[in-house]
């Protein structure tokens, strides 16, 4: 049984900030990660994929995104910095290695079980992120479906689409994002279903990134940062329902959510290439049935419909999960079991990565004063 003191499961973003932070005060992480290269989850994502928050606020702990890279970082890019930083901080990543299980030994250390071995340590860093395992409803009658269903997670590029009735169901980032790559490759029919409808901000304002205005606006009471939020996008955008779009069901401040970062939707929406339709009702042999009772035919749909985090499946701790099968307390800080902690999991207008440095930084020095202690 192998034994080390820090054990990072997760090699994406934020386990490798969080190994930086770490290697920063002197102490020696070992990552443990599915894939067998760096950033391989971001390899395999949609070839339009750009980052949503801006290069200056990017960055992971201790090595800011070069100057030389665009405002608004492509993910071929982004992967390509991932890898330097693991080798610039000569992070320990044992690729290929599935974890299994965690569990809390008799003496109170962790127990982190894998597909090849079992290792021991006396601390654990949970930092596997948001997109554990694509999540697809059960519609009725979605088993009757003659055409092609997959997630956004298995989505390239619209490219493969051109000439086709394509849906995509959701409203989350990469949904919007699928949509307009689909409009701009040329798909013959777009619609978007959308149950609960989301904000949407422009990705710059008056020559300064959303995000800037996000980072600003924080520490303002959460219903007067989503009133300005409203504002800016109202001005930049102007009013959306003629379009489809009814007014934001919940704001990006008050429910702690980022919302939609727009890169090209509005446009397309505006253009007539993006058709907004209600919820899903059921699907049929040939396409689907809104709740409105409308129905409409499809060669292809795409289920931007979220992920679960797995952490359920891997986690055999108590009282570390809410009902829902998330962290139950802040990425960075310590939790109701000693020498465990969660990273990645803040939800913040503020950005992922931006949280994760921050994040990682903090944690590194509660590490560090645990393991001294």
């Amino acid at each position: 049984m192998p034994q080390t003191d820090i054990i990072i499961i997760g090699a994406g973003p934020a386990g490798l900030t969080t190994g930086g932070a770490l290697k920063h005060v002197g102490l020696s992480p070992i990552l443990l990660d599915k894939d067998t290269v760096v950033g391989g989850t971001w390899q395999r994502r949609y070839d339009r994929l750009h980052l949503h928050s801006v290069r200056r606020f990017s960055g992971l702990a201790h090595d800011p995104l070069p100057r030389s890279l665009p405002a608004y970082i492509p993910k071929d890019q982004f992967v390509e910095y991932l890898q330097n930083y693991a080798k610039k901080f000569n992070l320990d990543i044992k690729g290929g290695c599935s974890v299994k299980k965690i569990r809390v030994t008799l003496n109170n250390q962790w127990e982190v079980e894998t597909d090849g071995d079992i290792w021991q340590s006396k601390v654990v860093i949970v930092a596997t992120g948001h997109y554990g395992k694509p999540y697809i409803p059960d519609w009725p009658g979605k088993a009757d479906f003659q055409g092609k269903l997959i997630h956004s997670i298995d989505y390239k590029t619209g490219r493969d689409f051109a000439g086709q009735r394509v849906l995509v169901i959701g409203s989350g980032n990469s949904g919007s994002e699928i949509a307009c790559d689909l409009a701009e490759q040329g798909a013959g029919y777009i619609a978007n279903s959308i149950r609960t409808h989301p904000p949407v901000v422009p990705r710059n304002f008056m020559g300064t990134p959303v995000q800037v205005f996000g980072i600003m606006m924080n520490p303002l009471p959460p219903k007067i940062a989503d009133q300005v939020g409203s504002w800016i996008a109202r001005i930049a955008m102007g009013n959306l329902e003629p379009y489809g779009m009814k007014p934001a069901e919940w704001q990006p401040f008050s429910a702690h959510r980022i919302p939609i970062i727009d890169v090209g939707f509005v446009g397309e929406l505006k253009r007539g290439k993006i058709n907004i339709r209600p919820d899903i009702e059921r699907f049929t042999p040939t396409g689907v049935v809104y709740v409105d009772g409308t129905s409409e035919d499809f060669d292809v749909i795409i289920a931007g419909t979220g992920f679960h985090t797995g952490l359920p499946d891997l986690i055999d701790v108590p009282n570390v999960l809410d009902e829902r099968g998330y962290p139950a307390f802040p990425s960075g800080q310590p939790t109701a079991r000693p020498g465990f902690y969660f990273m990645g999991y803040t939800e913040s207008v503020r950005g992922h990565l931006y949280e994760a440095n921050q994040d990682s930084r903090r944690l590194a020095g509660i590490v560090q004063k645990y393991l001294n202690g």
